[in-house]
């Protein structure tokens, strides 16, 4: 076995920025692992150490040469290889062909079985690494793609990358490998970090790598991702309660704008603390990369939490600068806001009539208007007063105004937060102004639902006005478009109803279609309903399957059109604990519905002549009788597991039925009446599920 070495291959560049760093941090070991795979070359773990200024790969155990390969590949027999003559048959050129190598080259010899075959024998010599890492190294910083960003040129070069590349280094062991790509050849040199160890640094083999970078001032992002962490829990341990907010999205970028991360402390002037501070928690974050403080009530403090990449000597300096540089941006925030204050939420409203929602359907102004209404339908079907039902359409009126206030025109993914605190500020009680800042929700999964019922109300009407537009307009989310991100609206209106079991989907659906018919908006009302409930139809299956529902009970709960969401889950788990209580009994009694189902003739009627029939029939339709009775009584209280006892007594008297009784007797009128008796037990089932789904193969 050829004896191994560390491989290591650093790509020096200008700083990149953190998202096509953070990409190419992904792609970097796949290229190097397939490359090294399609050469042959055995190797160990592919690591990657990546900072704003480089992109490494440090590949353990690389084989210092291919192993040689020998094949003996047998092909046809002789007798069809070869002619009469001795000249070689196409199927000798075609698996010639296939081997590689001239038909003239083929061999002959007797296998274990006698016959004479035709053989292709393939030599491959071993190959030494170094050739094969050369060319590895171009092409693999050639196949680092960068989306969303577009790759540059530099100097008289061709060759492109995201930032010009400076240096690359190239070891296999202590040997440097040779490669150049855009005018750079490869050395045995790192560079450091460009204040505190700027020029280079010889990297005697892979495994001394990140040691020299360390003495360097640079650290893996892994090590940085640790300082940061370790520095942001020093500040929340010196003061009590408080907690340092870090999304994931900005603090991973940060480790990615730094080599030797320091962690520092800035302060805001008190004056600000009097800006919501929604927007100035977004001017640090979005803007500047600083992570705000709050205190141990949640409330947002004067200091927040800076990253410094400079000497730690001159950290004073730095925390004053940052302070200067965050002044201004907080200053704009408290512009905006105030200014804000100063125009009535009307105003907002009405210059919603100049704002497209969506070409084919309006201006934001009359998808309010749609809202205002289907909000009060909701609340009024929850039950609310007459209070709680004003509130949900004030709250609709409402609740796009700040769309067009410069705070949100500033910070767009205030939309709605704003709102709340102009409604507040302008005298709205405090459920209008909730719903208001919370009538985004859900805004993905697993997201707070609107906390209070107003809220919800608001946020339903938007999401359906949205779905039941983009469905008139014949433009629904497909597999690879979903622009109004109509999926999440929809599983977030599920969500939503599913703590308002009052109110009936498919109804809103109408109403919704039917504001839009109001406008002006040409459709199929009926055809389009048809089309958002069964959307929905398709979203709920989704749910009760991710809650663990067997697939079986979902269809056969889907199948007799419920989408209230309460309702169907509650009915597709009543389901499930009924047949998993008493299998045999849902098993069998999904067969008999089947066949049941499959005889019956609803052209007939239910109107069964109790004097034709016999002990068997009878004993059956008073089964009948009695279910209906209680799966009726059973639906009206929503008692679901009450419905599925009722369906499992009709198991014996149906088996007794087919058991004793011909259905297909000769005389016409005795069939007929049997059919009617099966059209009767069939309708038993029609309003809690189709019971034949159980019995299909899944």
């Amino acid at each position: 076995m050829a004896d191994t070495l560390d491989f290591l291959l650093e790509i020096g560049v200008e700083e990149m920025p953190s998202a096509p760093l953070i990409n190419a941090s992904k792609q970097l070991p796949k290229l190097v692992e397939s490359r090294l795979d399609a050469a042959g070359l055995s190797h160990g773990a592919v690591r990657v150490v990546s900072s704003p200024r480089r992109l490494a790969a440090i590949v353990e155990s690389v084989a210092c040469e291919t192993e040689a390969i020998h094949e003996s590949l047998r092909g046809p027999k002789a007798q069809i290889a070869f002619d009469a003559d001795g000249n070689p048959t196409k199927a000798a050129q075609g698996f010639a062909r296939k081997c590689g190598i001239d038909a003239s080259e083929l061999s002959r010899a007797v296998a274990d079985d006698g016959n004479e075959y035709v053989f292709a024998e393939k030599n491959v010599p071993s190959a030494p690494a170094m050739p094969i890492l050369s060319t590895l190294g171009h092409d693999v910083i050639a196949a680092i793609e960068w989306p969303n960003y577009r790759s540059q040129r530099w100097g008289s070069e061709h060759e492109t990358f995201v930032r010009p590349i400076r240096w690359i280094c190239a070891l296999l062991g202590s040997e440097v490998v040779p490669m150049s790509y855009a005018g750079v050849t490869s050395a045995n040199v790192t560079f450091g970090h460009r204040v505190l160890a700027p020029g280079a640094r010889v990297v005697a083999d892979p495994a001394a790598y990140e040691g020299v970078l360390e003495a360097a001032y640079v650290l893996s992002a892994e090590r940085r991702e640790a300082v940061i962490r370790e520095g942001i829990s020093k500040i929340e341990s010196e003061r009590p309660g408080s907690s340092v907010d870090t999304p994931k999205r900005i603090f991973d970028e940060v480790v990615n704008l730094c080599e030797w991360p320091t962690v520092l402390v800035g302060k805001f002037d008190e004056e600000y603390l009097k800006v919501p501070q929604e927007i100035i928690c977004e001017s640090m974050l979005s803007n500047q990369r600083y992570f705000p403080i709050f205190d141990a009530e949640g409330k947002l403090t004067r200091e927040f939490v800076i990253v410094s990449n400079a000497d730690p000597k001159v950290s004073a300096t730095v925390v004053s600068g940052n302070e200067r540089v965050v002044r201004p941006r907080l200053d704009d925030a408290k512009f905006f806001f105030e200014e804000d204050l100063k125009h009535p939420m009307e105003d907002f409203v009405q210059r919603l009539g100049i704002v497209t929602f969506q070409e084919k359907l309006g201006t934001t102004l009359q998808k309010v208007e749609r809202m205002e209404k289907i909000a009060g339908a909701v609340a009024s079907a929850a039950g609310e007063n007459e209070q709680g039902v004003a509130d949900a359409v004030r709250a609709a009126h409402l609740a796009k105004a700040d769309l067009v206030s410069q705070a949100v025109v500033e910070f767009t993914n205030q939309q709605g937060v704003m709102g709340g605190y102009y409604a507040e500020a302008a005298g709205e009680n405090a459920e209008v102004a909730c719903a208001i800042r919370e009538h985004y929700r859900p805004r993905f999964a697993g997201d707070e639902l609107p906390s209070n019922t107003c809220g919800k109300c608001v946020a339903i009407a938007d999401k359906l006005d949205t779905a039941c537009g983009i469905f008139a307009i014949d433009e629904p989310p497909t597999g690879s478009s979903d622009p109004f991100a109509i999926r999440r609206s929809a599983i977030g209106i599920i969500q939503m109803l599913r703590t308002m079991p009052s109110v009936h989907l498919a109804e809103l659906v109408d109403l919704a279609l039917a504001f839009y018919k109001e406008q002006g908006l040409e459709f199929d009302a009926e055809a389009v309903s048809r089309k958002v409930c069964q959307f929905f139809a398709g979203r709920l299956k989704s749910i009760a399957k991710d809650e663990g529902i067997h697939l079986d009970s979902i269809e056969a709960v889907s199948a007799v059109g419920v989408i209230d969401p309460a309702e169907f889950i509650a009915r597709a788990r009543a389901l499930d604990t009924a047949r998993a209580e008493q299998p045999e009994v849902f098993d069998d009694l999904a067969a008999a519905f089947t066949r049941a189902h499959n005889l019956a003739d609803a052209s007939l009627g239910t109107e069964v002549d109790e004097s034709k029939l016999g002990n068997a029939e009878r004993a059956l339709l008073s089964a009948c009788v009695e279910g209906e009775e209680k799966v009726s009584s059973a639906l009206a209280d929503s008692d679901f597991e009450a419905a599925c006892g009722a369906l499992a007594a009709l198991k014996e008297p149906i088996d007794r039925f087919f058991d004793d009784v011909l259905v297909m007797d000769e005389h016409i009128d005795v069939r007929e009446n049997r059919l009617r008796l099966l059209n009767r037990f069939a309708g038993v089932f029609a309003g809690v599920a189709d019971i034949s789904a159980l019995s299909r193969k899944k």
